[in-house]
């Protein structure tokens, strides 16, 4: 994938905050805009996890709006996508799906390419610095690797074992890290 463009090398990623029913659009650490977006309701919730933007339909009509991002969740069929229901945006209420107003989605869609990282957390959302913070228990965080990190020096700046990291994003040579590589952070 050396020179392809799939947005982690560029660091362009969205980081979609389930609590805060927000979706953050990212150019490397800053936050170039955020939206209200619907989630899942408790009983279909929006999985949590790191994922990409597999493809693209313009227009695809019905409950999904004027555009539509699927995403690479293995156990179904999920994605980011306008509404033909403005009044569920804020609300925990889709199947599974992000749902946006259109007007945001059409903004968005043509910033977002295929392979584009997808980062769904529990956190309330705001931004992310790439700096440690304190999360809670049982919360899932991201970090942006930089250059010189390894994954021992980030186990340290946030107090996780080595192994949970491994774990948490499939790590098959912890010894390799990339820069722009987004690392799942698993807090207990």
């Amino acid at each position: 994938m050396r020179g392809a463009t799939t947005g982690i090398e560029s660091g362009t990623r969205l980081e979609i905050f389930r609590a805060g029913r927000r979706l953050s659009y990212f150019a490397g650490h800053q936050n170039v805009r955020t939206y209200p977006v619907a989630v899942g309701k408790p009983s279909t919730p929006t999985p949590l996890g790191v994922y990409k933007v597999m493809n693209k339909i313009i227009n695809p009509g019905g409950v999904l709006g004027t555009r539509w991002m699927g995403l690479n969740v293995p156990a179904g069929n999920y994605g980011i996508h306008g509404t033909n229901n403005p009044s569920s945006i804020g609300k925990f209420i889709s199947n599974g799906c992000i749902r946006m107003h259109n007007s945001d989605v059409e903004a968005l869609f043509p910033m977002v390419t295929i392979g584009t990282p997808v980062i769904i957390t529990d956190r309330t959302g705001g931004g992310h610095s790439g700096q440690p913070d304190t999360a809670p228990a049982g919360e899932i965080e991201t970090y942006l690797v930089k250059p010189g990190d390894t994954l021992w020096k980030i186990s340290r700046m946030y107090n996780i074992p080595v192994d949970v990291i491994v774990k948490a994003n499939n790590i098959a040579n912890p010894d390799v890290l990339s820069p722009g590589q987004v690392l799942t952070l698993p807090f207990k």
